[in-house]
């Protein structure tokens, strides 16, 4: 059988004054930035389910993607030609990685048994094309919202059948992950919140989430998983409110769980926008408070008001993301991964490839110019004047809590003079940071 790519060759790096749409024209994956090759930098990763799993439906129409391994054979037949096609597509693509939720790569069985035992044969397949091509997996998970009996969330459900359910699959989930030399383990909470609170007791809900994320990091513990176990923040949809709603809300569930130092957060894009903060907010947030831990990168559109996932294409704002990521020291072992999806007009084998190369191309961009921006040091700089005051003796014994309050204000009765304020130069550090976005 012909391949879906067969007439697609490896993406090579032509450089940015080739006009070939087929290539990288500023991913230099061999390029050294701040001390590291870009591709360590960066660590890309595509995602199973958009890039092979979405028919292109939508709430108005059906299928529009007639791939070959959605049609013609057993459910184990078409997901094992799945994998093969997705492996070619990473291979030729120059990919370092991928993720996957459990669904995406084996068929749900008619039994828990039959479902278990898919997918422990579609992992067998998956090792054996990580070992052929040097395809790495960056973090896997389970799908705890696509079937109709997490309706009403996973862990969060009212049925303790339903909640042990979920427990199966992640068990699962995080032993393949293990297996297959994962780097993370990703947990999604889609269906843990509430439609409505007529129905709903919010306090049991969030015990029963904490319990469960405590069983995972037992687990962790217990089959000696080394990698991080991240949670990934999102407002809502397909839930009203999800209880995992944005970076700050995670850290005060960790911290009430006790879990702070042992789940940090994988962040997309398009969910910070949704909650109503920009996307080097949350990556700022997580970094400042110790849980920054890998990013989905994609985009939302401004003019609607769901989760859109189309591929990154605002260089200013990846850049500033970047910028923030270099600042926290890296990724460590998460990555860049491309929770995004052509449109379902883009039709066309190639389509994906062109997603995926403007992307790379977009975030290698990003972080050249967050290079510049380090190198230059003025953002730094203004920021550490901003706050220098806080660097006086003083200022320190009010942090190290050697102040009370009435000391503090009848300080300010003795010295009897007014503060003048202080200019945040906001205009003029946004303009150096669109010269260092420009050619």
């Amino acid at each position: 059988m012909t391949s879906y790519f067969h007439d697609i060759a490896r993406i090579p790096f032509h450089g940015p004054d080739t006009a070939a749409p087929l290539a990288f024209h500023h991913y230099d994956k061999d390029r050294v930035v701040l001390g590291r090759r870009m591709e360590d930098q960066l660590r890309f990763a595509v995602c199973y389910w958009h890039t092979f799993c979405w028919n292109g439906f939508d709430p108005f129409g059906g299928e529009t993607f007639q791939r070959p391994w959605f049609q013609g054979g057993s459910p184990m037949e078409l997901a094992r030609l799945k994998a093969d096609t997705a492996f070619e597509f990473f291979s030729k693509l120059g990919a370092p990685y991928y993720t996957f939720h459990d669904r995406d790569v084996a068929p749900e069985g008619a039994t828990p048994r039959e479902s278990h035992e898919n997918f422990l044969r579609i992992v067998d397949v998956l090792g054996e094309h990580q070992q052929r091509t040097g395809v790495k997996l960056l973090w896997g998970t389970a799908n705890l919202f696509s079937h109709r009996r997490f309706m009403a969330g996973a862990a969060s459900n009212p049925d303790p059948a339903v909640y042990a359910m979920a427990a199966l699959q992640v068990r699962d989930a995080m032993n393949a992950t293990l297996r297959l030399g994962g780097e993370n383990y990703v947990l999604w909470g889609g269906r843990e919140g509430y439609e409505t609170l007529l129905n709903t007791r919010v306090g049991q809900e969030l015990d029963q989430l904490g319990r469960f994320l405590n069983m995972v990091v037992e687990h962790k513990h217990k089959i000696g998983f080394k990698g991080a176990i991240l949670i990934e923040p999102k407002p809502r949809e397909p839930s009203k409110h999800q209880y995992d709603f944005d970076t700050a809300s995670v850290y005060g569930f960790l911290v009430r769980y006790g879990l702070e130092k042992e789940v940090k957060v994988n962040i997309e894009a398009n969910h910070a926008t949704l909650s109503g903060h920009s996307f080097e907010h949350e990556i700022a947030t997580a970094a400042a408070l110790g849980i920054l831990g890998s990013i989905d990168m994609n985009r939302g559109d401004p003019q609607l008001g769901w989760d859109t996932d189309q591929f990154p294409n605002n260089l200013p704002e990846t850049a500033l993301a970047m910028y923030h990521i270099l600042l926290a020291g890296g990724l460590g072992s998460g990555g860049l991964n491309f929770d995004a999806k052509v449109r379902r007009q883009s039709i066309d084998p190639a389509d994906l490839f062109h997603g995926h190369i403007g992307a790379m191309d977009l975030c290698a961009r990003a972080l050249l110019a967050a290079e510049k921006m380090i190198a230059d040091g003025q953002l730094e700089e203004a920021v550490k004047a901003r706050y220098a005051g806080w660097d006086a003796p003083e200022a320190q014994d009010i942090l190290g809590g050697r102040v009370p309050l009435e000391a503090l204000a009848n300080q300010v009765l003795a010295r009897n003079v007014d503060v003048a304020p202080v200019s945040g130069r906001q205009e003029l550090l946004e303009n150096l940071v669109n010269r260092f976005c420009g050619a």
